[in-house]
């Protein structure tokens, strides 16, 4: 007889970098569900999520456009769960250069816009990322970016954002430079050339990455480099040199005209490749890629693959219930966070048994706020760390 076994997954409560995106997966079905999964929790907490204080998640504004979900159906970026530098320029001081990077050169301070703090390059400026130690080989790479509107209404500044590991320019053959700008994308080095390499944007995507915040995502695993422009997978290369150094370069080419903003920026580590794999190796297993709206209980399409896992996991071992639990960081008021986390704990277990077929036996949920912490909540990369989901395995 096959031996039964529990879950315990530790729901992410608000995502590092995530935006907030108005398509949802089948709305109307997790509205639904959701009332369904607590009707028979009367002594929890209810959430009021236009009241409810965010903790310290990060969203697009209001104003971007944004797609709908069914675009980000075949989106398959999942986040590294081991955070090894994360910022958001919180912590820093309105007129300095941001104290998490190594300043090289050029001019970029940290300003506030709409109410939040944010990098401003107004010239080429060049940073280093310090990560540490070497890039491991499984890294995910995310930089969220507002690139300027086009002065003459129709080029970005050329060079707008480049990244590349190490301290210095190399775009050797063991040293990719990516290069990217809001109409097309290329990569120099590490086996690729430009104009070869060049990846275009649709047309029709541009003007919405434009003025808006745009978030750029990296996938490396091993020689596997992936590339995503919000749901846009722009690079899918099985071999490509990147090099690993414990720094990352990023140089920005702005000027006073076309401005260029970064809202933040997270780097981590990929640990395991399969929920079931780490269940069994280590007993227990973390995701950073449950991402929700700003102080609100909607699952952002983003979050699709992540949630997928888990359906699939839970598909393949019938025998397996599991506690949706979730977890914030300590930003903000406690109570609140403790509602808000009870409401994405029930809006994940409806979005499983909405979208996966899950019955809703086999899922409980509980909120748990901040009173569990992965991590000290002394830094930024530990609240980014606190902010998570884990499975473990009783």
């Amino acid at each position: 007889m096959v031996r039964r076994s529990v879950l315990i997954a530790l729901l992410l409560v608000a995502a590092p970098l995530g935006g907030a995106v108005s398509g949802q997966i089948s709305l109307k079905k997790l509205k639904d569900a959701v009332k369904k999964a607590t009707a028979d929790t009367a002594t929890k907490p209810k959430s009021d999520s236009t009241k409810a204080r965010v903790d310290s998640a990060k969203s697009k504004p209001d104003s971007a456009a944004k797609p709908p979900s069914k675009v980000w159906e075949n989106y398959d970026f999942v986040p590294g769960n081991r955070v090894i530098f994360f910022t958001d320029f919180s912590e820093d001081k309105v007129g300095n250069f941001a104290r998490g990077f190594k300043y090289k050169s050029g001019e970029a301070e940290v300003v506030e816009r709409d109410g939040a703090k944010v990098f401003r390059a107004m010239s080429r400026a060049e940073f280093l990322i310090p990560v540490g130690k070497v890039l491991p080989q499984r890294f995910t790479l995310e930089i969220d970016v507002i690139a300027p509107k086009p002065s003459d209404g129709e080029h970005d500044p050329h060079q707008m954002l480049q990244f590349e590991g190490g301290a210095d320019a190399n775009n050797g053959t063991e040293s990719a430079l990516v290069t990217y700008m809001t109409a097309r994308a290329w990569i120099q080095g590490g086996g690729q050339s430009a104009p070869a390499s060049t990846s275009n944007v649709p047309e029709a995507m541009v003007p919405l990455l434009r003025g808006n915040l745009a978030h750029l995502r990296v996938l490396m695993d091993g020689p596997y480099f992936k590339m995503y422009v919000n749901e846009r997978r722009l690079y899918n290369i099985p071999e490509l040199a990147v090099r690993r150094d414990s720094v990352i370069r990023v140089a920005i080419n702005a000027s006073e005209q076309e401005v260029v903003y970064l809202t933040g920026i997270r780097v981590a580590e990929s640990e395991t490749d399969v929920l079931y794999d780490a269940l069994t190796a280590k007993g227990r297993w973390a995701t950073q890629g449950i991402l929700f709206a700003t102080g609100k209980a909607e699952i952002q399409p983003e979050s699709r693959p992540v949630l997928k896992e888990i359906g699939a996991t839970l598909k393949q071992h019938p025998e397996l219930k599991i506690l949706i639990e979730g977890h914030t960081d300590n930003v903000g008021n406690a109570a609140s966070n403790l509602t808000l986390s009870d409401a994405r704990a029930a809006a994940v277990k409806a979005a499983l048994v909405a979208d996966f077929a899950i019955e809703a036996a086999r899922i409980t949920t509980k909120g748990l706020g901040d009173t569990k912490p992965a991590k000290p909540n002394t830094t930024a990369e530990g609240r980014a760390q606190n902010r998570r989901v884990e499975v473990v395995k009783q």
